[in-house]
């Protein structure tokens, strides 16, 4: 009986709303705000460019994805599920150094950007760093990163463990 009661409040509830809605549907605003709609400048999501990446393990296993424009390599690895097992531990708040990655010297003087002070802390506590280590979390694919290669180290170090 409770569950009816739940249900014959849900349904007065919307029945209230769409009754309310034809009350202000010939009204000058609504029709208005109804013709602006979808018509932002800014693209979504799904409107960005697509970007190409290929993760490489230390065993060799080479992991081919996409990405959009704007993304970090971090949101790319999450997005499409891919398996780096511990990979981005801390959500991308530079309290770790999971993320890291190595890049070709091509591509690391191609990358956006200089780290902070505060991401080669964290890169001075992860394992196998070179001078073209980054933490995936800090970069931001752009076209021009459409294509790129990077190496995923055998080990990670979590030091919030």
């Amino acid at each position: 009986m409770a569950v009816v009661n739940k249900f014959q409040k849900l349904s007065r509830s919307i029945l209230g709303i769409a009754s309310s809605y034809s009350k202000y549907k010939n009204d000058t605003l609504l029709p208005l705000l109804l013709a602006t709609r979808g018509t932002s400048t800014t693209p979504t999501r799904s409107e960005k460019e697509e970007v190409n990446i290929t993760f490489v393990k230390s065993s060799g296993e080479r992991i081919k994805t996409k990405g959009k424009v704007g993304d970090t390599i971090l949101d790319i690895v999450v997005n499409n599920e891919i398996d780096l097992d511990g990979f981005g531990a801390c959500e991308g708040t530079l309290t770790c150094s999971t993320c890291h990655v190595i890049f070709s010297k091509e591509v690391y003087e191609k990358l956006p950007g200089k780290p902070t002070d505060e991401e080669l802390d964290m890169l001075d506590l992860a394992y196998e760093v070179t001078d073209t280590s980054r933490l995936g979390c800090q970069i931001v694919m752009t076209k021009e990163l459409d294509g790129i290669e990077v190496k995923v180290p055998s080990t990670l170090n979590d030091q919030r463990a």
